[in-house]
């Protein structure tokens, strides 16, 4: 790929190697000689951005005709040009503390989490609260995380906060409790069981703690280098799905002033908290959010054994916990809907689900369905779906906002799941295919830092999903981490590559590109042109992902890989 421009536009590549680039106004620019995914022509080679909209999509001879009224020439060299990805669920700052952190993801005993928060206690004499995120003892000897007097002999006797992969319980050490203010009594907080891992408000009291010690200047860079990974993954837009129990109302204002002010990947705020009024739903939007939504807590996860069921789990002897009931879910919904603002909530077990379902459904008697469904709700994470949920779904327009990756990561006849609920249970999670037959808006993220910031991987992990009968095609998939994400805020013009659509995109290194679709008929891996069909590269599992080049927000270059 290379560019070509009028010496007194650009004299020499603005920024350094893999870092989000400076560059000056929005320019008219031409690029040419690659593969174009867009809709308004399936054969596109070319296209035109003049300044921060997508001005024409087109073949090689007619870009000539462009070739002299351009500030820029970019030449391809054959490289896939795509919409930017959008994240529908994201923890930024929490994904950059994990960037920049102490991670266990990987870990594979006590012992080598140990290993690593020795070393990285040892690393940081200064630091006040220690951090870290991503253990996960599913697979450990014994199924066991480290008990509290290792941590404490691990850290030398500091405070550590410590969450689980899926971010719904945490380890602590004795000294991080004894920092906990005199009122506040975690052993008569419900989630506080002897040693075991916190859970609940016990563990919504020590994230508090723990948050609060990270200065605003080490908050600012988390989030700098969550926005900076984003964009060289070729994401232009991120959701942050904050609220009062995940990460505070000065972490969601400080990371949308930071992304308003620098270039780098837009930021869609929601701020989870229940609304039951006017003045409320202005509240929600003073602090700069689009909706009372995100992790508002239904329930909690399956890892965890929070997630909330109609069945006690496999593994446990009880149903996990319920957090809201139909009636407060109806009155948020109904409220939201009033104040044009919209609700969502976490939802992932099927009791949850069911609640939540029927708190829309009640909410709808009241200021009608039409209503309902015209605002966009959503449902994040919607795992352990029914075919009576699913059609809720359908029928009130909720956009379920899923994970794709939580089953790559999970699911089989194996995985976390499996043991959680039962072999036959599982099989049942993560229906997209039952989604879109029903009608039901898609959009993909990564609950990050629960899985990596990763949509390539999130497409192949829907198309290649564990269970057979929920696969969609990639192309679904990638309309779901593209157009999806801003669909569900209310944006339907935005996401692809088309005239008059934001100039959000993304340059790719990729192989050939095929037609994809969750069936194994030889005519799944066409290439055949004739279909009309863009094509986009293929997924199939152990081929290399896509490689990306640049990634453009607003007409902005905020990333570009070094030595392209």
């Amino acid at each position: 790929m290379s560019d070509s421009t009028t010496p007194s536009e650009r004299s020499g590549r603005p920024g350094g190697p893999g870092r989000p680039v400076r560059s000056g106004r929005p320019r008219t620019v031409l690029l040419r000689g690659g593969e174009v995914h867009s809709p308004a022509d399936p054969f596109a080679t070319a296209m035109v951005v003049e300044g921060d909209s997508i001005a024409w999509v087109g073949s090689e001879g007619a870009a000539d005709s462009f070739a002299d009224g351009v500030d820029e020439v970019v030449h391809l060299d054959g490289a896939l040009v795509t919409p930017a990805f959008t994240d529908a669920h994201v923890h930024t700052t929490a994904t950059g503390l994990a960037l920049t952190g102490l991670d266990l993801s990987g870990a594979r005993s006590p012992a080598e989490a140990l290993a690593r928060i020795r070393e990285y206690a040892g690393a940081r004499p200064g630091e006040r609260v220690l951090l870290g995120h991503g253990w996960d003892s599913t697979d450990w000897p014994g199924g066991r995380p480290p008990t509290r007097a290792e941590l404490d002999e691990a850290t030398g006797g500091r405070p550590l906060y410590l969450t689980r992969v899926d971010v719904h319980s945490a380890l602590v050490t004795t000294a991080l409790l004894d920092l906990l203010p005199a009122a506040t009594d975690v052993t008569a907080l419900p989630g506080r069981h002897g040693d075991a891992p916190l859970t609940g408000a016990a563990h919504h009291a020590v994230r508090a703690l723990a948050h609060a010690s990270v200065t605003p200047a080490q908050r600012a860079e988390a989030q700098r280098a969550a926005l900076r990974h984003a964009a060289a993954h070729g994401i232009g837009t991120l959701h942050e799905c904050a609220g009062p129990d995940i990460s505070g109302a000065d972490d969601l204002t400080g990371l949308l002033a930071l992304a308003a002010e620098e270039p780098g990947p837009r930021v869609v705020g929601y701020w989870a908290e229940l609304v039951t009024s006017a003045a409320d739903a202005g509240r929600v939007r003073e602090l700069g959010a689009v909706g009372a939504a995100g992790d508002l807590f239904a329930d909690g996860s399956l890892g965890s054994h929070t997630a909330h069921l109609h069945a006690p789990y496999a593994d446990a002897d009880h149903r996990g916990t319920g957090l809201l009931d139909a009636g407060a879910v109806a009155a948020h919904v109904a409220a939201c809907t009033e104040a044009g603002l919209q609700a969502g909530f976490h939802a992932i077990g099927d009791a949850a689900l069911s609640t939540v379902t029927e708190g829309v459904r009640a909410a709808a008697g009241r200021v009608g369905t039409g209503r309902v469904r015209a605002a966009r709700h959503r449902i994040e994470h919607a795992e352990m779906l029914t075919p009576d949920t699913v059609a809720a779904f359908a029928e009130f327009a909720l956009t379920a906002s899923v994970q794709p990756a939580f089953d790559a990561a999970w699911g089989g006849e194996d995985g976390m799941y499996a043991r959680r609920l039962g072999r036959e249970r599982a099989r049942t999670l993560n229906p997209y295919a039952a989604l879109l037959r029903a009608g039901v808006p898609l959009a993909f993220g990564s609950d990050s830092p629960v899985t990596p910031l990763d949509p390539w991987g999130a497409l192949r992990a829907a198309a290649f999903h564990r269970t057979p009968g929920h696969r969609i095609s990639v192309r679904a998939a990638f309309t779901a981490h593209t157009r999806g994400g801003w669909r569900a805020i209310g944006r339907d013009d935005a996401g692809v590559l088309v005239p008059g659509a934001p100039a959000d995109y993304a340059l790719w290194r990729t192989g050939d590109l095929v037609v994809q679709v969750p069936d194994d008929r030889i005519a799944a891996w066409s290439t055949d042109p004739r279909s009309g069909t863009p094509g986009l590269p293929d997924l199939t599992p152990g081929r290399e992902l896509p490689v990306c080049l640049r990634t453009v927000v607003a007409g902005r270059t905020v990333y570009e890989h070094p030595n392209e």
